[in-house]
């Protein structure tokens, strides 16, 4: 049975919060229009728990359950702008998390391929994805490290969970001209990069400093560290 929708009230609600986080964004150096404009549409207070609501907009991460988070609003937005997403975009996501990054990839791409492995938190994305509208999304619960081979390749893969390195698996996964964007090092510190791959030549570069919950699963960290 559908679930019923978001009533608008419900959207609306923290609208100018949700202006001012756009704002603070161009602000700090956020180029790309169509980012923009996704993240000014998308009722990020939704995606989180209701105690929590009233910080959506807040330029910080937040708690979501399962000792996981949601990034904060200027990391989402880079990460983003980094992927360079045309609109007919096929999309990998490892780590669907609240569903908020991937709202935006659905805003901004042709189809969404979500891979969550804690399955509370992906059927809680889905859910709400759904009564927000987007259909253009396929949900996998997962360990996401492996990625989606049989769906493959993609234009863009993005990693919102911090393993040692990129696994090589999700770049050979990538399409000739594909970007893939991840945070990586450390488990208490990490780097956030951006690959390209061309044929047999991957070029990476380094975005900045970051700081993201560890990534589970084969090719990243494991369960009991």
């Amino acid at each position: 049975m559908p679930l019923t929708p978001f009533p608008d009230s419900a959207i609306q609600q923290y609208a100018g919060q949700r202006r001012k986080m756009v704002e603070e964004l161009v602000n700090r150096g956020i180029k790309d229009y169509r980012v923009m404009e996704a993240m000014s549409r998308i009722p990020r207070h939704l995606l989180v728990g209701e105690s929590f609501q009233h910080k959506a907009y807040g330029d910080h991460p937040l708690p979501i359950g399962e000792s996981q988070t949601i990034s904060q609003p200027y990391v989402v937005a880079l990460m983003t702008e980094a992927l360079q997403l045309k609109g007919e975009d096929r999309v990998l996501e490892i780590g669907t998390g609240s569903g908020y990054q991937t709202a935006i990839l659905a805003e901004l791409a042709a189809q969404v391929f979500t891979i969550e492995r804690i399955r509370s938190i992906g059927q809680n994305a889905k859910a709400r994805l759904e009564q927000l509208g987007y259909m253009n999304v396929v949900y996998k619960v997962f360990d996401g490290t492996y990625g989606w081979r049989d769906l493959g390749p993609y234009d863009a893969i993005i990693l919102t969970a911090a393993g040692p390195e990129v696994p090589p698996v999700l770049i050979e996964q990538l399409k000739n001209g594909g970007r893939l964007v991840a945070p990586v090092g450390e488990q208490d510190s990490q780097q956030l990069v951006a690959i390209v791959k061309n044929g047999a030549r991957v070029a990476r570069r380094v975005i900045g400093d970051c700081s993201f919950v560890r990534m589970i699963g084969k090719y990243g960290w494991p369960e009991e560290q």
